[in-house]
């Protein structure tokens, strides 16, 4: 069985987790303030704070901005369902835009025109590692003078070109980007988060507010040499990480440009393979952005059947996922009131899947995705056709009057 993804862990990981355990510390210390430095290093951002896990990251990226009740935060609902939550858990509502033609990231000209009077932030989201549109993106907000905030969850080791210069997302261009190491992202902690901006007071918001709203660091307490009693200043979580994971997630961070470079290998090897096949497209890397390829999306003919193609892969030992899905059509979200077309967003959720890819995939595992894929393509077309020529027939059989009942397109009620 070739699976969809496959975290890279190894002996130092192994060994870095066990150092840290019989160091004494294990929860948030050492080990995690060296994790925030070598990451705010790795993507040039001048602050980087650790956290429990992206959903945790985006909460106080909203709360930082002054997301709260009654304000709307326009994003997209083609995302996992954490960019919604997250956003509803500070009182506010999602305001659904659709994603471009020929990707999967927020439409900017749609967010332009989903700005309203109770708009307090853009969420846009570097879906499946992608980056988004920044520079047009961040025309929108500095013009209605609205904070950016980038749901970069899937976009550890994406680059991208702004004002002429190529950067790491998470550097970030808005003003505050979010990641995860969830184990389907790039690297891992197992669970964890980060948020880096070049905001100091978003940092040192970020900071209390991960550990209860507590106004001195217990590793601070800890070291000190004369009694020290801490407050509570202000309502805060528990969203710390800890030192096991970032231990975790420091060696991680040393193998990001190998496992970075395999993937764009790989995503090229599908690129040059999959376009004879029919009824199937690769997805568009604009040349403004090199991806970190966290998943290798196709789009298929509307005539192919999703569920059944997918079934068909499994059978022969090659797993898949169905595309991105759509907040909007999940029951959690079902009562955000819903402005602005979403035809693509759900179109894309409809008609593409997702291939594996994994930094420790080897060419023949390519190889054999490939040519399993091109089969089931292939029945799947057989397929299509058959029940397009049954629908004939059927059309055929029936009165003239049901024949042009038939043919006429169908019309939403009222």
């Amino acid at each position: 069985m070739i699976p969809i993804a496959k975290p890279l862990l190894g002996e130092a990981e192994a060994q870095a987790a066990h150092n840290a355990v019989l160091s004494g510390w294990v929860s948030q210390g050492p080990q995690v303030a060296a994790f925030e430095a070598d990451f705010a290093a790795l993507v040039g951002a001048p602050h980087a704070v650790a956290v429990s896990n992206c959903t945790t990251a985006l909460h106080l990226a909203c709360q930082a901005v002054g997301v709260g009740p009654g304000d709307e935060v326009i994003t997209v609902s083609h995302s996992f369902v954490a960019t919604g939550n997250a956003i509803r858990q500070c009182g506010a509502m999602p305001v659904f835009v659709d994603i471009e033609a020929d990707g999967y990231n927020i439409d900017p000209e749609a967010v332009a025109q989903a700005i309203t009077p109770r708009t307090k932030a853009i969420m846009c989201v570097h879906q499946i590692g992608m980056p988004c549109d920044l520079t047009a993106l961040l025309l929108i907000a500095r013009a209605h003078d609205l904070p950016l905030i980038e749901d970069a969850a899937c976009a550890i080791g994406s680059e991208i070109r702004v004002d002429g210069q190529w950067g790491k997302i998470g550097a970030p261009h808005g003003d505050i980007a979010c990641f995860s190491f969830h184990p389907r992202k790039v690297i891992t902690t197992g669970e964890g988060g980060m948020l880096t901006t070049r905001n100091p007071e978003y940092d040192a918001k970020f900071r209390l507010w991960r550990q209860h709203g507590m106004s001195i660091s217990d590793t601070a307490r800890h070291a000190a040499a004369s009694v020290v009693f801490e407050s509570y200043i202000e309502r805060g979580y528990n969203y710390r990480m800890t030192d096991i994971q970032a231990s975790v997630g420091r060696v991680q961070l040393g193998r990001l440009d190998m496992i970075v470079r395999r993937r764009r290998e790989i995503a090229a090897h599908y690129d040059a393979m999959l376009a004879e096949i029919e009824g199937l497209s690769t997805p568009f890397e604009p040349d403004w952005a090199r991806s970190n390829w966290q998943s290798y999306c196709v789009r298929l003919d509307p005539a192919i059947d999703q569920r059944a193609l997918m079934q068909g892969l499994l059978d022969q030992g090659v797993t898949t996922r169905r595309a991105i899905m759509c907040m909007h059509m999940e029951p959690a979200q079902a009562d955000v009131e819903l402005r602005h077309s979403l035809i693509r967003s759900e179109q894309a959720r409809d008609h593409a899947i997702l291939l594996p890819l994994y930094a420790q995939m080897s060419d023949a595992e390519v190889a054999t995705v490939v040519d399993t894929l091109r089969d089931e393509m292939a029945k799947a077309r057989g397929a299509g056709a058959s029940r397009r020529k049954r629908g004939t027939l059927k059309i055929v059989a029936t009165s003239n009057a049901d024949a042009v009942r038939a043919a006429q397109p169908m019309r939403e009620p009222g």
